[in-house]
């Protein structure tokens, strides 16, 4: 169950778009920033806010690949193994940084919350491949070494 917190800051979401399907998206998008995720018993309440059917409100979120329901890290980190990355050799930084954080492709986040790691089809920066983000900060030409050293400045600001 979540603290009446959450539902107030849902009801500034709601009242900021309006009461309309037609803001399902925006709101669900806002949450997500909030949060980081899109807790199901929020999605539930917008639907039943915004006057639609509960089944319509998670079709629409498990629909788009950027919706998630479950809690991300506060460094969600995202390495990209498209063409241009993956024949540059973006595996090795994948396998780097999953082995430095204790994680693999079934476990994507960190029991203390602090990393989420994913990868991605293409974040649109192939000349710079190899290439990740940070939170949606791009990181070109990257080394398992270099995404190490990232990750453990990142350690450092999160103490």
């Amino acid at each position: 169950m979540l603290d009446q917190s959450y539902y107030d800051k849902v009801d500034e979401i709601i009242k900021h778009y309006g009461r309309k399907a037609s803001s399902l998206i925006p709101i669900m998008q806002d949450i997500q920033g909030e949060y980081r995720y899109l807790p199901g018993e929020l999605l539930t309440y917008v639907a039943k806010e915004i006057g639609i059917r509960e089944a319509k409100a998670y079709s629409v979120a498990t629909f788009y690949e950027n919706f998630s329901f479950e809690p991300k890290g506060k460094y969600v980190i995202k390495v990209c193994d498209g063409t241009a990355c993956h024949v540059r050799k973006s595996a090795p930084i994948l396998e780097a940084i999953f082995k430095e954080l204790g994680l693999s492709p079934k476990k994507h986040t960190t029991d203390d919350m602090m990393f989420t790691v994913e990868t991605v089809s293409c974040l649109g920066a192939c000349g710079l491949a190899p290439t990740m983000t940070v939170n949606d900060e791009v990181h070109p030409v990257m080394t398992p070494e270099k995404a190490l050293a990232l990750i453990n400045a990142l350690k450092g600001e999160g103490a």
